[in-house]
């Protein structure tokens, strides 16, 4: 038996390494589309629209890198994957790179072999109820029925949360989110339980979004952000640096509105200047053109404009940039220097 599991484990690694070894970055030019890894649909996040186009905060992340590396945000493939698939699905090769509300977690980098690049939100597990439950505490819900998905974080956590406390819970195993609000909804589980933003995000989409709290506990410290292969390092530092160019371009002030403007003649700012291309060859160092930056800014603007259009507190959803403001207004969203 234990020489089974571990072949398996040679096996996962294997698919890795193998899909790693071929250089994602000329696959995805030579394919000339990327692969990219995103929720079942998560309204705000990763959802597509009634003409099945694919729209949220991580699907800009998507299009952002097919930006940077193609000059196209056009070209991506979204491939839906659950908390039990979305691994493998990196793994075996069948995406890129995954953008769909995932943990940055010790076992997952170290054991799954997965390079997270960065966190594009910071989250905690939280707790939706009914109003007419009558519960002001997540400690209050002993004895209850949880909507739980499979695979993830969440379902350690609440496992944690209910033993450290002291009370019991049965709970409602699901794949999907969409299941989990059908589930919710028909009164199978009493509470549904996620990251907090998933339950803003599920929320929205309720007929009567009045009628259902979220409690105030937060049992966890949850880092979302995009992941790639081990081993790939080439690949992994084109996601990496997308993703801290949305960030370091809302600190500097640079817009989808104003871009283009900026790029077409070296300013005064040189971190402006070599972000944009018009200065040193940051792009080619990634083994992308100079205006790679430019490319992945026009798409969807940079990461309070991405923000903002998707989940922020004029949407639906309603979140509030809380720890995730930029570190200059009291937040923890930060990207290392472009030089």
């Amino acid at each position: 038996m234990k020489k089974t599991v571990f072949l398996g484990a040679l096996t996962v690694a294997g698919l890795a390494a193998g899909a790693a070894a071929a250089g994602t970055l000329d696959d995805v030019k030579a394919r000339g589309k990327l692969n990219c890894g995103v929720s079942t649909g998560l309204v705000g996040f990763a959802a597509p629209d009634a003409n099945g186009e694919w729209n949220g905060f991580d699907v800009s992340v998507c299009r952002a890198v097919a930006a940077a590396v193609l000059g196209d945000p056009a070209a991506v493939e979204f491939v839906p994957t659950t908390g039990k698939t979305r691994f493998t699905a990196l793994a075996s090769g069948e995406v890129d790179m995954l953008a769909r509300n995932t943990t940055w977690t010790f076992s997952r980098d170290v054991d799954l072999k997965f390079t997270f690049v960065g966190v594009n939100y910071y989250d905690g597990q939280g707790f939706m109820v009914p109003k007419e439950l009558g519960v002001s505490s997540a400690k209050e819900l002993d004895g209850s029925t949880v909507c739980i998905q499979t695979g993830t974080t969440t379902e350690l956590n609440l496992a944690d949360f209910f033993r450290s406390n002291n009370i019991s819970y049965e709970p409602v195993p699901i794949e999907t989110n969409a299941e989990a609000q059908q589930q919710y909804l028909a009164g199978a589980c009493d509470v549904y339980t996620t990251d907090a933003s998933g339950l803003a995000a599920t929320r929205a989409t309720f007929e009567n979004p009045a009628d259902h709290v979220v409690l105030p506990e937060i049992i966890s410290k949850e880092p979302l952000g995009p992941l790639v292969r081990h081993g790939d390092d080439e690949w992994g530092d084109v996601v990496r640096w997308t993703l801290n160019a949305l960030i370091t371009a809302e600190e500097l002030g640079i817009t989808s509105a104003n871009v283009k403007e900026m790029a077409s003649a070296a300013g005064n700012n040189p971190e402006i200047n070599r972000l944009l291309g018009t200065e040193g060859n940051l792009g080619e160092m990634l083994g992308l053109s100079a205006d790679w930056a430019v490319a992945a800014l026009s798409s969807g603007g940079n990461y309070g404009e991405i923000f903002e259009k998707n989940i922020g507190e004029n949407t639906p959803i309603g979140l509030s940039r809380g720890l995730n403001a930029q570190w200059t207004e009291g937040g923890l969203i930060y990207s290392p220097p472009f030089r």
